[in-house]
């Protein structure tokens, strides 16, 4: 179990720039205590270990959060600075690697310790339409959407991100800032890959599940095929995509031909700086991989060092 933290569950709570807010290696004891116990008599399952932080937009005035778990010996290390992970999808991903994380290391280190970021979905809205928003570069969503589906926000929330999520983590935490690491899957693979190519600067490794590259015909693509001279990029990104997210498996659109097509692409932009792995998990679909992917990604962008 997490050593610090509030008990809270994935819900708000007091805004970070709050004088009263205690850091996390001020919790006191009984405190740290109390964050290994369920609180019981019908009371929700909360993830334990973890903080809450509303961290909103003032540009669209809509309202996000950051949930945060840290590392085992955060508390006893001060002087340690750690790499940060951030998730798109947090009320999914989230709770999936925390726990990912900790069983990784049970039988011997096979990743780094590291701070977990999760990033929320707008405050009042749901997860499809909050993400179908944030997470995708234009416009043109596909036919299937309902009439009143908003895409091509994107660019305002890595605005967003850049300007107040990230800033807010390295205020309040040890994270090591070049170590910063994106993990999205299908719709936020495809904005980690727009974060990739438009705000290199902004993190150091990606884990890119299912990339939703089929999007508004392959806009990620075609303008990545049309970009000038070759660009360096210092980043370690691993890609993943499911056997059976292709037609001849009943899927719609080809997401295997996809990233690899997409994947040849970015080592061309990407040069020698870029170390870039793509994996074709055998036996899964769009839904399922998810989690097998995540577990790959792990120990690929925060390998322990050995020996």
């Amino acid at each position: 179990m997490m050593s610090v933290v509030a008990v809270l569950a994935l819900s708000a709570c007091s805004n970070g720039s709050s004088p009263a807010a205690k850091a996390p290696s001020q919790v006191a004891p009984a405190q740290a205590v109390a964050a290994t116990v369920q609180r019981g008599e019908g009371n929700p399952y909360e993830v334990l270990g973890s903080e809450v932080w509303d961290v909103p937009d003032p540009v669209s005035g809509r309202g996000y959060q950051v949930f945060v778990a840290l590392p085992a010996g955060y508390a006893d290390n001060p002087d340690k600075r750690y790499p940060v992970l951030y998730v798109a999808d947090a009320d999914y991903a989230f709770p999936l690697v925390w726990q990912m994380a900790r069983r990784l290391n049970v039988e011997g280190r096979k990743i780094e310790d590291f701070i977990l970021v999760g990033l929320s979905y707008a405050k009042g809205e749901g997860g499809m339409q909050s993400r179908r928003r944030d997470y995708t570069p234009t416009t043109n969503g596909p036919s299937s959407s309902p009439a009143d589906a908003v895409h091509g926000g994107a660019s305002d929330y890595i605005t967003y991100l850049e300007t107040q999520a990230l800033p807010f983590v390295a205020q309040r935490y040890r994270s090591d800032e070049s170590r910063r690491l994106f993990l999205g899957h299908s719709y936020g693979a495809l904005l980690g890959t727009q974060l990739l190519l438009e705000r290199p600067q902004l993190f150091s490794g990606y884990i890119l599940g299912s990339p939703s590259y089929w999007f508004d015909k392959h806009v990620m693509e075609r303008g990545l095929a049309a970009a000038g001279k070759a660009t360096d990029l210092p980043v370690r990104a691993y890609m993943y995509v499911g056997e059976y997210e292709a037609p001849q498996h009943g899927g719609s659109v080809d997401m295997v031909v996809d990233a690899q097509r997409m994947s040849g692409l970015l080592r061309a932009r990407g040069g020698e700086a870029l170390q870039l792995k793509l994996d074709v998990l055998n036996d899964e679909d769009h839904l399922s991989v998810a989690p097998r992917g995540f577990m790959h990604g792990l120990k690929y962008v925060l390998a322990a060092p050995q020996g």
